[in-house]
Parts: C-alpha cells; sequence; structure tokens
C-alpha cells in the first residue's frame, strides 16, 4: 500500500487532530505536514524538491483566505496540477461552485460524525488514487 503524502492546510489544532485520529482509523498510510497560515502555503510549495500527493485545503485561515491560496497554486505550471481538497465549515452552493470553477478536485463540508470523517478520508484518497504520479 502506498504512503499518502498530504499537505493539510488547516489553523485549527482540533481539525487537525480529528484528520490524523480519521486517517489511523480507516489503516491510511500518510506522512502529512500541516501549515496554519495561508500566507505560508505556496512559498512552501515552491520550495518542496517533491510535491505533496494532495493538498487539503481549509478556507477561512489567517493571513490568506483559501481561495486566494487555491487560485495562486492554479496559476503556476508547477503546481496547477496539484489537487486540492477544500475541507472547510462552508457549506454555501455558491462558495462551493466558486472553489471548483477554480480548480478544487473536491468540496468537503467539515463532517461532525465519525462516520462523516470516515466518508470523507475514503474521498480524499480516491481522489488521489484518481492521479497520475504527480511527484517531483
Amino acid at each position: 500500500m502506498n504512503t499518502y503524502s498530504i499537505l493539510l492546510v488547516e489553523d485549527d489544532p482540533d481539525d487537525v487532530e480529528l484528520m490524523i485520529q480519521a486517517l489511523h482509523d480507516n489503516d491510511v498510510p500518510y506522512h502529512m505536514e500541516t501549515i496554519s497560515q495561508g500566507d505560508k502555503v505556496v512559498p512552501h510549495l515552491e520550495q518542496c524538491e517533491t510535491l505533496p500527493d494532495i493538498v487539503v485545503l481549509d478556507l477561512n485561515l489567517p493571513k490568506l483566505h483559501g481561495r486566494e491560496i487555491l487560485t495562486r497554486l492554479k496559476a503556476q505550471p508547477r503546481l496547477q496540477s496539484l489537487p486540492v481538497v477544500i475541507l472547510t465549515t462552508a457549506s454555501s452552493q455558491p462558495e462551493r461552485d466558486q472553489c471548483l470553477q477554480l480548480g478544487a478536485d473536491l468540496f468537503i463540508t467539515k463532517p461532525s460524525t465519525v462516520k462523516g470523517f470516515n466518508e470523507m478520508i475514503a474521498a480524499i484518497v480516491e481522489c488521489v488514487r484518481q492521479q497520475p504520479d504527480l511527484r517531483r
């Protein structure tokens, strides 16, 4: 089984812990880096020798909103093919539509149940599996 490289962009430590627990509970082998400030994401990725398999991105972040991060990722040739999953408390259809138009692969409203977290992890893993090898 492959080890998934995940960049989690999330400023809420409780949500980071829930993600770690859900990955563990679902036996997903992973390596995860976490960034909590929006303005740090693109510079971090620009300096990565090997890109992550997927970026899991919250929208409401300090310093730079997730939509702006998504726009910047999709504007850079090296980063534009990175799969991005929006994971946020936002649930409005216009927000979802805008993120998908900007290039997000999935838009998931943060679940509030264990079952919801398990489904979320399955969707994230499936998103990675559908991508060609992005490691550079």
